[in-house]
């Protein structure tokens, strides 16, 4: 006889773990399925690990450009000390507090795989093989994730590189790291693996970093990593190759260049987790995003029982807005009204690099696109008085675009120390559509980084 429960989840990352808390707390029976560790990939492998390793290299960053504390550094950071910090964050790669939070949180946790067998049908194949048949009385949940994609590259998946949990769980410092990509991940570890003394070489094959945001982010980051990394821009790797287990990477490189590594990162994007949960029984596409409305529901399935949340549906790969989604969804398992839309236009993110860069809502270039009627201001953070007060030769970048139509802030970007405690405010603006009359009213304390918000309202004409 199958186990019957209100709502089954699959999968707990963030994202499942919120859905099912949230449902849990109004009442439904819930199921939590999950065949690694509970708290999912941002726990362990990716934005904690991560922020982790990066966070003393910016921490040393700024104390050099502070007077009276740079003249007491007397060296490079302690790799030792920051992989230990490491290992302390994701709890030694144990979820023993992460259950029982979920446990508290009346969930019924479940070890194992769990796949789709049938409409509201769920297995649970344990370690051991055996098998547990859920049944799902209203609703099934799937929030699995992403994975790393592995580029066609010649010789690439049998060199076995590192992927995200690698470039953020290594046992020890490579003395020579190159890194392919130029997204978020492969410029945060390029610099955390610098900072904690590896020489590495960053390799993208467009002709930027960051290509998403605002043309000067990629520009600023691209810069501060030249300082300690070297940054091959427009190169494609065409071959990669590894003498034995544990030995040395050649790389070839478009035009014939090699390069030599003693570990290579693959940061070329991510893919839904969903090749393996039987989703071709209920008439979807294995191995693809699942794709659903507002209310989280997955199209293309009859009787409305499916839904996603998080990386699955790739509508927006961040941790921050699978949770959001996830929120969203627990309360339309509810009964409650629910739409999620912030992803599609007030999403914001931090990159932890130095200089750190904050964004929210549409690029200039996107705003056109979308036929915006578009205006812009931009300010350098380093003319504020705050970020003299912080140091000394401080830069950063603050641009907003807006609707001239109407008068509301729809875009957000910050480059600076520090800004990602600035981005909040954007977001409550663009999110909450404040009009720049409002704003203009909201005064900045003096002498913070936030009076950029006031020198950029005067830039436009306020």
């Amino acid at each position: 006889m199958a186990e019957t429960f209100d709502v089954v989840v699959i999968g707990a990352g963030p994202a499942g773990e919120n859905a099912g808390a949230r449902a849990a707390a109004g009442g439904l029976k819930v199921a939590l399925v999950e065949h690694e560790l509970l708290g999912g990939e941002c726990s362990y492998w990716a934005c904690m690990p991560s922020k982790a390793l990066l966070h003393p290299g910016e921490t040393l960053w700024l104390a050099k450009h502070t007077p009276g504390v740079r003249e007491l550094i007397q060296g490079p950071l302690k790799a030792d000390a920051v992989l230990k910090h490491r290992d302390q964050m994701v709890s030694g790669y144990d979820d023993k507090s992460q259950v029982k939070w979920a446990e508290g949180a009346k969930l019924t946790v479940m070890r194992g795989h769990g796949r789709l067998t049938g409409p509201r049908k769920v297995a649970v194949t344990g370690k051991d093989g055996k098998v547990r048949e859920l049944e799902a009385k209203q609703a099934v949940v799937v929030a699995t994730g992403s994975k790393p994609r592995l580029p066609d590259i010649a010789g690439l998946k049998d060199s076995r590189p590192w992927d995200n949990r690698e470039g953020t769980g290594a046992k020890a410092v490579p003395g020579r790291l190159v890194v392919l990509g130029g997204g978020v991940e492969a410029v945060e570890l390029a610099q955390a693996w610098r900072e904690l003394g590896s020489e590495v070489t960053l390799v993208q094959r467009g002709p930027r970093v960051l290509k998403r945001f605002e043309p000067f982010v990629g520009e600023q980051v691209a810069q501060a990593l030249r300082d300690r990394v070297r940054v091959l821009l427009e190169t494609q790797a065409t071959k990669a190759q590894r003498s034995g287990a544990q030995g040395e990477y050649t790389i070839t490189l478009t035009g014939g260049d090699t390069l030599r590594a003693d570990a290579l990162l693959v940061a070329m994007g991510r893919t839904a987790r969903t090749d393996d949960l039987g989703l071709d029984t209920v008439g979807l596409k294995p191995g693809a995003s699942i794709e659903v409305d507002d209310q989280l529901r997955a199209k293309g399935v009859d009787g409305g029982w499916l839904y996603a949340c998080g990386d699955a549906n790739g509508r927006n790969l961040l941790t921050h807005m699978g949770k959001y989604q996830a929120r969203l969804l627990g309360d339309v398992l509810l009964g409650k009204p629910a739409k999620a839309w912030a992803d599609a236009k007030a999403t914001p993110q931090v990159i932890f690099t130095h200089p750190q860069v904050g964004s929210v809502g549409l690029t200039e270039d996107r705003a056109r696109k979308a036929g915006v009627p578009v205006k812009t201001v931009q300010y350098d953070l380093g003319n504020v008085a705050g970020a003299s007060v912080m140091g000394q030769d401080l830069k950063g970048t603050a641009k907003l675009v807006v609707d001239e139509q109407r008068r509301v802030i729809v875009g957000a970007t910050f480059t600076g120390p520090g800004v990602g405690e600035m981005l909040h405010a954007a977001t409550i603006a663009v999110a909450g559509e404040v009009t720049l009359d409002t704003l203009w009213h909201a005064v900045p304390a003096y002498p913070t980084v936030s009076e950029v918000w006031l020198r950029l309202l005067e830039a436009y004409g306020l």
